[in-house]
């Protein structure tokens, strides 16, 4: 069985300072699971975002195959969990097990597919216009564009999809192609799913040699006003309603 420690992840630590406990629970029955988390308070959510800004300027410089490898590194993490971390997800999403192993073969996809894109480097969006001097009734010099990363972004886990569109899903990936590190706001229906899928992502950031801070994680209920009310917080990926 995993270790289940229930404590928000800030800057590659961990830290428990609330006092409101939320529980799993599985979902088939009802039944309270052996594990709770610790809801994060107003400061741990300004610290998480503050430990993604810090990261940010290292995080974006690195170059692209730097962060390829990172995801590469996720995405083998995530095929390396095991039957107990599929039979967990079903006690907590009452999905088979056959649906949790494919939609984790999608996540660890969707990872790979993202550094494939930052290898081949067109993801840039560089482009020159060349300048047409003849032009009427004015001429037109070069134009030249690049698309630019954003800075932090905050991602919350949907429920329907614990692991695709959750801790290390499409959004995250994103977020991480483009040098954005991230705040995941995990799903409480599926807390302990998020903490496996968040160990393996910090596992491949400290092989890979990621800065602190470039993917950090809180849990509870509300919570999630404080973070997209952040001022260091430049950008929201979540799947399903606004609320």
């Amino acid at each position: 069985m995993p270790n289940i420690s229930g404590q928000n992840y800030i800057a590659g630590a961990r830290s428990a300072q609330g006092s409101v406990v939320v529980q799993s629970v599985d979902a088939s029955t009802g039944e309270a699971l052996p594990y709770e988390f610790h809801q994060a308070t107003e400061d741990e959510v300004n610290a998480a975002a503050q430990a993604a800004a810090s990261a940010y300027p290292e995080y974006r410089a690195l170059p692209a195959g730097r962060r390829a490898d990172f995801l590469d590194a996720i995405a083998d993490e995530l095929d390396a969990l095991g039957d107990d971390f599929v039979a967990l997800v079903c006690r907590e999403t009452a999905l088979p097990a056959g649906r949790i192993q494919g939609e984790r073969g999608r996540t660890s996809g969707q990872m790979r597919l993202f550094a494939k894109v930052l290898r081949r480097g067109d993801f840039l969006g560089a482009r020159i216009d060349r300048a047409l001097p003849e032009r009427k009734p004015l001429p037109r010099p070069d134009l030249r564009q690049c698309r630019m990363g954003l800075g932090p972004v905050a991602v919350f886990g949907a429920s329907n999809f614990p692991l695709a569109f959750s801790t290390a899903g499409g959004d995250t990936a994103s977020a991480l192609a483009a040098g954005c590190p991230v705040v995941f706001k995990a799903h409480s229906g599926h807390m302990v799913t998020a903490e496996c899928v968040a160990d393996a992502v910090i596992r491949a950031a400290e092989k890979t040699g990621m800065p602190k801070g470039v993917f950090n994680m809180i849990y509870g209920g509300g919570v999630g006003e404080w973070l997209v009310k952040h001022p260091l917080i430049q950008a929201v990926g979540f799947t399903g309603s606004l609320r």
